[in-house]
C-alpha cells in the first residue's frame, strides 16, 4: 500500500528561482507533448508514441537553441512530466472507450504559469533526505522541510508543489505494509453506527450524536466576494491584478484546508470509536446539482465518504454502503412501514408519527435504519467491507 505524507517546504531565493525554471520546463514539455499529438489528430499523421515524444521534446530539444535551456535541470522530472501527459491521454481515450471508470473524462489540456506547479522526482534521480532533516533535490539545493511526524519507510519519490499563493509543498511517496494503520477491535457490540449525511447537520450517528455541519464556505463567503469584486476592477496584465488574485487564491485555499483538516478529525475520531460503519450511498454528482448545490459543494460530503472508507480499511473496521434507493427516512424503525416523509416536498418535516404510534426524529430514525441494513448486508456478504 502506498500513502502520500505532505510537508511545508520554505526554500530560499535562489532555491525559489531553481525551483521556478524546474517548474517552467516541466510545464513546457507537458505542453508541447499535448501539442504535439493535437498536430498529428489534425493533420491526420500516426498517433506520435511516449518514446519518440521523449526523443524530440527532450533529447534534441535540448540540443537546439530555442530549447536549451532544458539541460539546466534534471532529466528526471522532464520524464515524469511527459509521462503525465502521457497518461492523461490514455485516461482520455480509455473513458471514450468506456474502459475507465468514473466519469467522462476529457482530453489534457495546456498548463498554466499562474496554477499549481508541480515537479515530480523519482528513486533515479537521486534526491536525499539528509541527518540534519533538509530534502537534498537535484540542480536545486538543500531544502529546509517543515517536519510534523516522521516517515514510516523510505520514500520512493517526492513531488515538489507550488501552490497558486505561492506556498511550497514536498509530497513523499512512501510504501507500507498493509496492516501499518490496524487498530485494536472493539469488542462491544454498541461500537457500532449507522451515519445518516444531511445539510442541516453534517451527520447523525448512533444514539443522536450530531455533528454540525460547519459551513467553510458561506462563513468566508463575504470575503471572498470582496476580493472578486477587487480582482474584477483591475487592468488585465497588471500587478495590482496578480496581488488581487493571489488574495483570492488565499481565501479559497483557507476555506479548503479548513474543510480538509475537519474532515479529517471527524473521520479519524469515527473510526476510533467504532467497529463498524454503515452509510448511505450518495449520489452526489446529481445533489451537486440540484437547488442546494452550493450547500453540497460546501458540505464535501464526497469527500468525507471516500476518507472515512479509506481509513475505515486501513484500520480494520467494518464499513459498508447502503443503496442510495433504501428507504431509510421514510421506514418506520419501530414498525418497518413506509409512513415517513417523501420526497423534496417534505424535506422540512423534521420529526413524524408513525401509525404504530412511534414517534420519530428524521434522522435519528435514517441512522437506525441505515446501520440495520448495513449490518444485513455484511451478515448477508452482500457488502465490501
Amino acid at each position: 500500500m502506498h500513502l502520500r505524507y505532505r510537508f511545508r517546504l520554505y526554500p530560499t531565493r535562489p532555491q525559489r528561482g531553481a525551483l521556478a525554471r524546474v517548474f517552467g520546463s516541466c510545464r513546457v514539455v507537458f505542453n508541447d507533448a499535448v501539442a504535439a499529438r493535437k498536430l498529428a489528430h489534425s493533420e491526420g499523421l500516426p498517433y506520435p508514441t511516449k518514446a519518440l515524444l521523449s526523443r524530440a521534446l527532450i533529447t534534441e530539444a535540448k540540443r537546439s537553441p530555442k530549447r536549451a535551456w532544458l539541460a539546466e535541470v534534471s532529466a528526471v522530472p522532464l520524464q515524469q512530466a511527459l509521462a503525465d501527459a502521457d497518461r492523461a491521454h490514455r485516461n482520455f481515450f480509455d473513458s471514450l472507450a468506456g474502459k475507465r471508470a468514473g466519469g467522462r473524462v476529457g482530453p489534457p489540456r495546456f498548463k498554466r504559469r499562474s496554477n499549481t506547479q508541480t515537479a515530480r522526482f523519482t528513486r533515479n534521480a537521486r534526491f536525499a533526505l539528509l541527518p540534519c532533516g533538509r530534502l537534498r533535490l537535484p540542480k536545486i539545493g538543500d531544502l529546509k522541510v517543515a517536519w510534523s511526524r516522521e516517515l514510516p519507510a523510505e520514500p520512493s519519490s517526492v513531488t515538489i508543489i507550488k501552490t497558486t499563493t505561492g506556498k511550497y509543498y514536498a509530497s513523499f511517496v512512501v510504501a507500507v505494509e498493509d496492516d501499518s494503520d490496524m487498530m485494536e477491535p472493539l469488542a462491544d457490540s454498541d461500537t457500532e453506527t449507522g451515519i445518516d449525511l444531511g445539510l442541516a447537520d453534517f451527520a447523525v450517528l448512533r444514539g443522536g450524536k450530531v455533528i454540525q455541519n460547519p459551513r467553510f464556505f458561506k462563513r468566508l463567503e463575504r470575503r471572498l466576494k470582496k476580493a472578486q469584486r477587487a480582482l474584477s476592477r483591475r487592468v488585465m496584465g497588471s500587478a495590482n491584478r496578480a496581488k488581487s488574485r493571489i488574495k483570492v487564491a488565499l481565501v479559497y485555499e483557507k476555506i479548503k484546508n479548513s474543510r480538509s483538516d475537519w474532515i479529517n478529525k471527524q473521520v479519524a475520531t469515527i473510526v476510533a470509536e467504532n467497529q463498524g460503519i454503515y452509510v448511505e450511498d450518495l449520489h452526489v454528482k446529481a445533489l451537486i446539482r440540484g437547488h442546494a448545490a452550493k450547500s453540497w459543494h460546501d458540505a464535501a460530503a464526497g469527500m468525507f465518504l471516500t476518507r472515512l472508507e479509506s481509513k475505515a480499511a486501513r484500520a480494520g473496521r467494518t464499513f459498508a454502503r447502503v443503496d442510495r434507493f433504501f428507504p431509510s427516512t421514510r421506514l418506520c424503525s419501530a414498525c418497518g412501514d413506509l409512513t415517513g416523509p417523501k420526497g423534496v416536498a417534505e424535506l422540512g418535516v423534521r420529526k413524524w408519527t408513525c401509525g404504530c404510534g412511534a414517534v420519530h426524529d428524521r434522522d435519528q430514525n435514517a441512522e437506525i435504519n441505515i446501520r440495520r441494513e448495513g449490518k444485513r448486508l455484511v451478515a448477508a456478504g452482500q457488502a465490501d467491507t
